[in-house]
């Protein structure tokens, strides 16, 4: 994995996904919580930038596990 996330790296990682499954961000490992995606993309400055959307939940231990947060 790249350091630095392209949307070619992204589109190849979530092409065999089911279209219907929701995403969600992992956020800071020290106050683990999953955040929702906001659905605007804005590019400027050579970058494309995908905002969050607010707050769900605390992040699963398994997700955590699985980033190596724990």
């Amino acid at each position: 994995m790249p350091q630095y996330l392209t949307v070619g790296h992204l589109l190849r990682q979530l092409q065999d996904l089911d279209p219907a499954l929701p995403i969600r961000l992992a956020v800071n490992p020290d106050f683990p919580f999953t955040h929702y995606v906001g659905t605007g993309v804005v590019v400027r400055d050579g970058k494309a930038f995908i905002p969050d959307d607010g707050q769900e939940d605390y992040l699963p231990t398994s997700v955590r596990d699985a980033l190596t947060w724990s």
